[in-house]
């Protein structure tokens, strides 16, 4: 009997050796500080998602916003999270990266002006203050946006405001901002006491986008890890879509000092945006963007979209 006993103990332990072995290591750098943007991957770490495909995934958020994806160039990570016109330009720059899947799918960015304020349509922005925190895309949009209405950006004021856009509106420093999130910098001024009214660019001019994206090394495509962690993506997606209220409380297990009306409300704003196919993708989508950034002197090429975005099979 102890040698039975014996032997049915080496076997549980050999099988859990097995299953360690079988959890591949992967490390996630995200684009910024954990939100509900990000809600695809807390809820696939948080309900197991990623343990059915034998990974151990972890996600790192980043002491400085800019480098996800040069850590995933330089091989210090295997997925960064960043954003569409980010991946143009450094793929411009030579950055050996490319698309394997998308987060969100559509454009987050606004400009967003007081709603019981003077300005009813973009053509009000003549000679008015506009502040914006990250110069280069968010210029060309702006420029973009007012060109439809007549204006240029030689009709108004940019002021930097750091990141204080919700604030400086508030305040009335300016009169609208640009580069603000609809699913957070409405809700923010909301709660901060005013109301917000968005211009969305991609129905005044601008050519529909990614938000976010899954960012690999451009060299590494083979890599198994990559497609178990998409199939684990889009499994979570889908249980965030159909179970948005037990997925919530998953993502305060994760980060309960998260829990707040904000963030509450971000997350319901955002649940519509994620991609429910993340490894799907839209070759048209990309070379309308990639010419959009072009004409704006963004990028000095125009690089073939199989080079940088990939759908992987």
């Amino acid at each position: 009997m102890s040698k039975l006993l014996g032997a049915v103990t080496g076997l549980a332990l050999l099988a859990g050796t097995v299953n360690a072995v079988a959890n591949e290591k992967m490390t996630i750098l995200l684009d910024w500080f954990v939100n509900p943007d990000h809600a695809p991957l807390v809820v696939a770490q948080a309900r197991g998602f990623f343990e059915k495909q034998g990974l151990d995934v972890e996600l790192i958020e980043p002491a400085d916003p800019a480098m996800p994806p040069r850590l995933v160039a330089a091989g210090q990570g295997e997925v960064a999270i960043s954003y569409q016109p980010v991946l143009h330009a450094q793929v411009d720059e030579g950055l050996p990266v490319a698309r394997i899947g998308t987060l969100v799918a559509t454009p987050l960015n606004t400009l967003i002006v007081k709603a019981d304020g003077p300005i009813k349509e973009l053509s009000d922005l003549k000679d008015k203050r506009i502040g914006f925190s990250v110069s280069g895309f968010e210029d060309a949009m702006l420029g973009q946006m007012l060109k439809q209405s007549g204006l240029s950006l030689d009709d108004v004021e940019l002021i930097n405001v750091n990141f204080a856009l919700s604030q400086s509106l508030l305040a009335d420093q300016v009169d609208a901002i640009i580069g603000g999130y609809r699913n957070f910098e409405l809700t923010q001024l909301e709660l901060e006491g005013g109301k917000g009214k968005a211009f969305f660019p991609e129905e005044n001019g601008v050519p529909a986008y990614d938000e976010l994206l899954y960012i690999a090394h451009k060299d590494k495509l083979d890599d198994p890890r990559l497609k178990k962690f998409l199939a684990a993506i889009e499994a979570a997606t889908v249980y965030l879509l159909n179970h948005p209220e037990d997925s919530w409380a998953a993502f305060l297990e994760q980060y309960p000092h998260l829990d707040d009306e904000l963030n509450r409300r971000a997350w319901k704003d955002t649940l519509p945006r994620f991609a429910a196919r993340p490894a799907a993708m839209d070759t048209g989508r990309y070379e309308r963007f990639a010419d959009f950034l072009l004409n704006k002197g963004l990028i000095k090429k125009e690089t073939p979209v199989e080079q940088y975005a990939v759908e992987l099979r």
